[in-house]
C-alpha cells in the first residue's frame, strides 16, 4: 500500500459508527500529509456527493492507490476508484472556479525550494553564482589536501572514466539555506564488476540503534555531541587502479593532457562506501574501540569507569560519553585522522530532534 508524500490518490470510506461497516458512500481524495499525534491521515476531497469539494478531512479509513498520482494516472490501472477514473482526471484538470485559500492545519508546513543547478555552466548563470563558485573551490581544496589523486599520463590500455559536478543546497528546519554544497562525482556507469571493483557492500546503522542509544543517554545522563565528516568518501584508500579525467574548470595549466590517477575513493565510485567503512574501522580499532556485535556501525570503549560510544550514519556521527572530557578527547582523535566538523551538542539526527531538559 502506497504511503508516500502528498499527491497520491485515495478512496475514503464512510463508516457507520454503530455497525462499523463500510457504507455505500465513498469519495475520491488526494493524500496531503499525516496528522500529528494521531493515526489518521489528512486528505483533500476531489469529488463527492456528500462532502463539499476542496474540503480537508481527516480519517484512518482510506484505501490508497499507488498507481495513481496527482495530475497523472497510469495507462493500465489494475483497479479503479468506483469506475470514476475519468471523472477524477477531469477534476484534477485546471478548474474554472474562483480560487480560495485553503488551510491545511497548524502542523502542515510548506517551503518554496528553488531548483539546484544541473551543470557548471548553469551554476555560473544563477543569482547565487558566487556561492556555488565558493562551494566548488572549497571542494577542490579538500580533495587536493586529502591527496585524492595524482596527475599522470594515461597508462596504455587503461580505461578512462569521466566526472561531473553535483550542486545541492542544504536547508535548516525552518526552510532557510544552511549551506551550498558542491561535490565532484565520478561517472561510474562504465565500471565493470570484478574488473574495476569487487565488493561494494558497507554496513549502515539502524535507526533503532540510535533510538536505543538516545534512551540510554537519557537514563544515564550521558553527554551527546555530534560531528560531521567532511568529504566522507574521500577518506577510503583505493586498491584498484582507476583513471579519471580532470574536472571541468579545474584543469591544471600546462598539464591538460594528463589524467587523474585516483589514490583515494571518490563520490560515485561503487566501492567508495566500503572503502570508507574499512578506513574508519581500522582507525577506531587502533584506538581501542570495539564494534558492537549487533550493529557494526556502533563502536564503544571503556576505561577506568569512563565510557564513550561512537555511532555513524554515512557522514553524521553521534558521540555518547559519561563525561565531557572523554567526549572531547574522542573528538580530537577523530579530527586528527579525518576532516571533521564539530557540531557541538547534538540537535538533530535522521529527522529526530534531540531536546535535553
Amino acid at each position: 500500500m502506497w504511503r508516500g508524500g502528498g499527491g497520491g490518490l485515495a478512496k475514503v470510506m464512510l463508516l457507520n459508527p454503530k455497525k462499523r461497516k463500510i457504507g455505500s458512500k465513498t469519495f475520491g481524495c488526494m493524500f496531503l500529509c499525516y496528522v500529528e499525534h494521531s493515526a489518521a491521515n489528512r486528505f483533500l476531497v476531489l469529488k463527492s456527493d456528500v462532502i463539499e469539494h476542496n474540503t480537508i478531512v481527516e480519517t484512518k479509513n482510506a484505501e490508497f492507490f499507488e498507481y495513481m498520482f496527482f495530475l497523472k494516472v497510469s495507462e493500465t490501472p489494475k483497479q479503479s476508484i468506483d469506475n470514476n477514473s475519468d471523472a477524477m482526471c477531469e477534476v484534477l484538470r485546471r478548474s474554472k472556479r474562483q480560487r480560495k485559500e485553503t488551510s491545511f492545519g497548524h502542523d502542515f508546513y510548506t517551503h518554496v525550494v528553488e531548483n539546484d543547478p544541473t551543470s557548471c555552466l548553469q551554476a555560473t548563470r544563477v543569482p547565487d553564482a558566487k556561492q556555488w563558485d565558493k562551494a566548488t573551490r572549497i571542494e577542490i581544496e579538500l580533495i587536493l589536501k586529502n591527496n585524492t589523486w595524482t596527475l599522470v599520463d594515461l597508462a596504455k590500455g587503461a580505461k578512462l572514466i569521466g566526472c561531473k559536478w553535483i550542486f545541492k543546497k542544504k536547508y535548516h528546519l525552518d526552510g532557510s539555506i544552511d549551506k551550498y554544497k558542491a561535490r565532484l562525482v565520478a561517472k561510474v556507469f562504465t565500471q565493470k564488476p570484478n574488473i574495476d571493483y569487487f565488493n561494494t557492500f558497507a554496513p549502515m546503522i539502524r535507526i533503532s540503534s540510535i533510538r536505543v542509544l538516545l534512551a540510554l543517554a537519557t537514563t544515564h545522563k550521558l553527554v551527546i555531541h555530534q560531528m560531521d565528516v567532511n568529504t566522507i568518501f574521500l577518506n577510503g584508500d583505493l586498491k584498484e587502479e582507476i583513471y579519471m579525467t580532470q574536472p571541468k574548470g579545474c584543469v591544471v595549466p600546462s598539464q591538460e593532457n594528463t589524467v587523474c590517477k585516483l589514490l583515494k575513493s571518490l563520490y560515485g565510485l561503487k566501492q567508495a562506501p566500503k572503502q570508507w567503512h574499512e578506513k574508519l574501522d581500522s582507525v577506531s580499532l587502533c584506538d581501542g574501540f570495539l564494534p558492537n556485535d549487533a550493529d557494526k556501525c556502533v563502536y564503544s570503549k571503556s576505561k577506568n569507569g569512563e565510557c564513550v560510544t561512537i555511532c555513524l550514519y554515512v557522514d553524521d556521527m553521534l558521540i555518547f560519553g559519561t563525561y565531557i572530557d572523554i567526549v572531547s578527547r574522542t573528538k580530537l582523535f577523530l579530527g586528527f585522522n579525518f576532516e571533521m566538523k564539530d557540531m557541538g551538542e547534538a540537535n538533530v539526527i535522521l529527522g529526530v530532534r534531540i531536546i535535553r531538559k
